[in-house]
């Protein structure tokens, strides 16, 4: 059994840029009137701005009640509910619900050269992410929760610790219905069911599911 892709999907950076472009493009439609138009009045501006709205409550998942940025990010994200997977790595057979993820998982079978940390060790398929690593060695901890003081190096792990407070879990194992907080954690969950241990001992061929326990037996 292949190991289950986690269940939440990342929004891209296009996706990102897309939807920070559509905002963009429904400011200056507020505030910008092209000439030899009429400008709008009261009664047209709340039937444009009450079509905005059902527009956006359109975007939202019937399933949990996420909401969305746009449609295409809808469609992606349902196939967390409905478990389509429509892009495949012609290598190993592995599924993915986005190209990005499948662009990725190609670095394990192309062979990639990694990029090295010179502090620790620790590699990464990107050199975007050893610079957000390197964040780590210097201490520098400019995101603090504004619930407990905790300060954090990375924007996005100050997210994932505020569920702690929120008591957000929207990563869900489909096998026993488990939830976690962030999809590595539901990933390495996710082993038990798979029975897969990608971790291998040089010495013994051992194998494990987790590094960390293959560090512990060295």
């Amino acid at each position: 059994m292949r190991d289950p892709e986690p269940c939440r999907i990342k929004h891209t950076e296009k996706q990102t840029e897309n939807e920070e472009n559509e905002e963009l493009n429904e400011e200056e439609e507020k505030h910008h009137v092209k000439t030899g138009e009429k400008p709008l009045s009261c009664s047209q501006t709340k039937q444009k701005d009450l079509k905005k709205s059902r527009d956006k409550k359109s975007f939202t998942c019937t399933q949990c009640g996420m909401s969305l940025g746009n449609k295409h990010s809808l469609e992606i994200h349902m196939r967390i509910h409905t478990g389509e997977k429509p892009y495949t790595c012609d290598q190993c057979g592995k599924s993915f619900t986005q190209s990005s993820s499948l662009k990725d998982h190609m670095i394990i079978h192309t062979g990639e050269k990694l990029h090295e940390c010179d502090q620790c060790g620790k590699t990464f398929f990107k050199a975007s992410n050893l610079k957000g690593h390197l964040k780590v060695h210097s201490k520098e901890k400019p995101h603090s929760c504004s619930l407990c003081g905790k300060g954090f190096s990375h924007l996005q792990n100050l997210k994932v610790h505020q569920k702690i407070h929120t008591g957000v879990r929207e990563y869900m194992c489909f096998e026993c219905k488990r939830t976690f907080i962030t999809a590595d954690q539901l990933k390495l969950h996710q082993r038990i069911h798979t029975g897969d241990k990608p971790y291998k001992c040089s010495h013994c061929d051992k194998r494990f599911s987790r590094s960390g326990n293959l560090k512990t037996m060295r």
